[in-house]
């Protein structure tokens, strides 16, 4: 703990013969890393969805359709 504790609230590698073991990483930090994992996930979901949605016109089709349905 007391090597955690010196850590500055950052994550703190723990080596094993000079290669990293693992890290111990703080509750707060992993929290934020958490968010950021779903965060980025569910941009990637948006992405998709929004790919599905779209369609593709040129401006002469879109300039044809609003002449042809005129609000």
């Amino acid at each position: 703990m007391e090597v955690v504790n010196n850590g500055f609230g950052e994550a703190v590698a723990i080596l094993n013969r000079n290669n990293p073991a693992f890290y111990c990483v703080p509750a707060d930090m992993y929290e934020r890393l958490m968010d950021l994992i779903e965060d980025k996930e569910l941009l990637k979901l948006a992405e998709e969805v929004q790919a599905e949605s779209t369609v593709k016109l040129s401006l002469d089709d879109l300039h044809a359709q609003v002449h042809k349905n005129p609000a």
